[in-house]
């Protein structure tokens, strides 16, 4: 199963950590960059998110260089675990969540040791690639899921943390991320040999993971390669833990010539239970009741302020369109609004989807319901969130979810620890 194995963390050896660090680059918009830039010269992000022209790779490699030359950036002297926390507000609850980030050996799904759950994007693995060609180095941390039935592994873990953290940073959203460094070569041992008996599930990062495993095999092909060069940076997490939140991703429809919401929602009868409700803020609350009794609804919102509930009367209905894919797979909410939806009735395909021509993605519900109201959108569905144990049934039917299934939060902050291989 996972083989894992401590390493030489790359970190900030000076400096306030706060101006230093930066979120997931994949979320942050070139004003964002730019500010983080203007705070410190030295953020993360000029490695993480370079820009400019075709020669950003480039320079993002012979600036890692330089840093590491002016011990800006510097390797611990012995091999490690960094045990993770990040303490949180959701819904207006305290919460925290607490891993270790280590190296995991690269498998190829086939092998089911490592398992994704949703579909990737070509363009945004061929981005990563070219930066690990000129870095050699995991500036951010996959973040992955395992099962810990008797609780060892998060104890042993929990057990390294009692004490001062060797970092804390605050980020924008208010969350407290802390980290410890453990070069216990014991504990590294211990886990380890916990390890070899688990699977691990993706739950972010899936771009990362895909070209990790692509450059592994480019520098095997040149020759190249390395005992490290096998292994990628990873965040474990266990899946069990109370702290775990996943938000829902709501899908906008736009650009669709002669829509009409009103025949949409004749069509949704055959399928859906369509409930008409007003007060538009209330969406939230209702889909929760749904959610709370384990029934897959959803709400259509096209401007205005009323809004209607779609709640699924033919549990089977996926089923019957996809026979071949697991139950685990028809019952999620986005597969269900997908494919009876999207798909049947609106006419937008997977690559459709995969290109974002007729449909776009937000996790924040007021953004989606202020787009509701622009000229070229067509409506929004408002979606439940995916419960972790549906990713680990998909994942270990073998099968993804659609893209944008998923949002885990809170995201991991990048800076904090490297791996330069």
């Amino acid at each position: 199963m996972a083989t894992i194995r401590g390493f030489r963390g790359l970190r900030f050896k000076g400096g306030d950590l706060n101006t230093l660090v930066c979120p997931p680059y994949d979320i942050i918009s070139e004003e964002q960059r730019k500010e983080f830039i203007n705070k410190n010269p030295h953020n993360i992000v000029r490695l993480e998110l370079p820009s400019g022209g075709e020669n950003r790779y480039k320079e993002a490699g012979e600036t890692l260089k330089k840093w590491m030359d002016e011990g800006i950036l510097e390797k611990d002297s012995k091999d490690g675990i960094y045990v993770y926390e990040m303490e949180f507000r959701a819904g207006g609850v305290k919460k925290s969540v607490k891993g270790f980030v280590c190296l995991v050996k690269l498998e190829e799904f086939s092998k089911g040791v490592i398992l994704p759950h949703e579909e990737t994007l070509s363009k945004a693995k061929t981005d990563r690639f070219n930066l690990m060609s000129e870095t050699f180095c995991n500036f951010s941390q996959i973040y992955s899921l395992y099962m810990d039935e008797n609780s060892g592994a998060y104890s042993l873990v929990d057990s390294c943390s009692s004490g001062k953290p060797d970092m804390e940073v605050v980020d924008g959203d208010g969350t407290i991320h802390r980290m410890w460094c453990v070069f216990d070569e014991d504990v590294i041992s211990r886990l380890s040999k916990i390890f070899e008996q688990k699977k691990l599930y993706i739950a972010d990062g899936h771009h990362r993971y895909e070209t990790a495993l692509n450059f592994h095999k480019h520098l095997c092909e040149k020759g190249i390669s390395n005992e490290l060069s096998g292994y990628v940076c990873m965040m474990l997490v266990d899946m069990e833990n109370e702290g775990l939140e996943v938000f829902p991703t709501h899908r906008i429809v736009r650009g669709l010539t002669d829509f009409n919401p009103e025949k949409l929602l004749k069509a949704c009868e055959e399928y859906f239970d369509v409930i008409n409700e007003n007060e538009v803020q209330n969406i939230e609350s209702r889909l929760r009741e749904f959610y709370q009794k384990g029934e897959k609804a959803f709400a259509f919102y096209a401007g205005g302020n009323d809004y209607t509930l779609l709640a699924l009367k033919d549990k089977n209905a996926v089923k019957k369109m996809l026979p071949s894919m697991s139950e685990a797979y028809c019952n999620l909410d986005v597969s269900i609004l997908h494919t009876l939806i999207l798909e049947k009735l609106l006419g937008i395909d997977k690559e459709n989807m995969a290109n974002q021509k007729n449909l776009i993605y937000t996790r924040n519900f007021d953004e989606a319901i202020s787009a509701a109201k622009k000229d070229d959108i067509n409506c929004v569905f408002i979606l439940n969130p995916t419960r972790v144990s549906e990713i680990k049934d998909v994942a270990l039917a073998g099968e993804k979810m659609p893209q944008k299934s998923t949002y885990f939060y809170p995201k991991l902050i990048t800076g904090l620890v490297m791996n330069k291989f």
